[in-house]
């Protein structure tokens, strides 16, 4: 099943996507419909139809309670870097003014001068899980979007701690789609061919199979912290090819045209647009 979040003349609406049409879910977006009481039922409900052609998607969780971030995790990378692969994630946030829709426009900020990309698979949560053990780990998972974590370098490397690199508003594309565990080839440990081009040219090519810390395990890990609430969004790490470790550097720039994929999950396709300083 597919689900998505579309703008309408009336707002933003949750709806399931079916071939040429998608039908509306009668909620706002998916976040709503995951904290209803049954959104898996509630997804397969009928309800007014449109064609699917010309959809403008806005960010697939319009609000998600939490963002959380992952460093480090995908297992050729590290090991080409020269670095032993990680004990425990790395983990950090971003703060939902920094989600955008899958075709929307990224903001790109005066004030930075090094914005690079990071294509990731995104893990969306679908029921409250705290203290997870496996089996609940993999129930509370919903399904898998795609997420392009469009990072400042100069403000990630400014201290020690990351987030102020990682959360500029309006920098982050999430979606088009959810796409439930079912329909995917590994399920909820799914093996995905995942890949990001900036100007025609691929720049990360990787499977998500390599992931050093898979979406149970990181489920299992994060909700020993704290509990995890339908509609929140885990950015699961990005694989090498990062501009940043170019030799020499290359980053964004205004105009720049980024295309984010993952097999099965669909693409993101944002135009990088400059924001004049204020």
């Amino acid at each position: 099943m597919r689900l998505a979040t579309v703008r309408t003349d009336k707002g933003t609406r949750a709806v399931r996507v079916e071939d040429e049409e998608i039908v509306d879910l009668g909620v706002s977006d998916v976040g709503e419909l995951l904290r209803g009481p049954d959104w898996a039922q509630a997804a397969t409900a009928d309800g007014p139809r449109s064609p699917a052609a010309d959809v403008e998607f806005a960010s697939l969780v319009t609000a998600p309670g939490k963002i959380i971030c992952v460093g480090l995790n995908y297992r050729t990378h590290i090991l080409e870097m020269g670095r032993d692969l990680p004990t425990y994630p790395t983990l950090f946030a971003k703060y939902p003014e920094a989600l955008i829709g899958a075709h929307d426009d990224i903001a790109l900020p005066a004030e930075s001068q090094a914005v690079d990309w990071e294509a990731e698979l995104g893990v969306v949560i679908g029921r409250s899980v705290r203290h997870a053990d496996e089996a609940s780990a993999a129930a509370a998972i919903a399904g898998f979007t795609v997420v392009n974590d469009v990072t400042m370098r100069d403000w990630q490397y400014r201290t020690t701690q990351w987030l102020q690199g990682k959360t500029f508003e309006a920098t982050t594309p999430v979606g088009p789609v959810l796409v439930t565990p079912d329909d995917l080839e590994g399920g909820v440990r799914p093996a995905l061919s995942m890949s990001c081009e900036v100007d025609g040219e691929r720049v990360q090519h990787a499977n998500t199979d390599d992931l050093v810390f898979d979406p149970v395990a990181l489920v299992t890990y994060i909700s020993s912290v704290l509990t995890l609430n339908p509609g929140d969004i885990i950015a699961t790490g990005t694989p090498g090819g990062v501009g940043h470790a170019r030799k020499p550097p290359r980053y964004l720039s205004d105009g720049a045209s980024l295309v984010t994929e993952i097999a099965g999950l669909g693409r993101l396709v944002n135009v990088v647009r400059a924001v004049a300083a204020r």
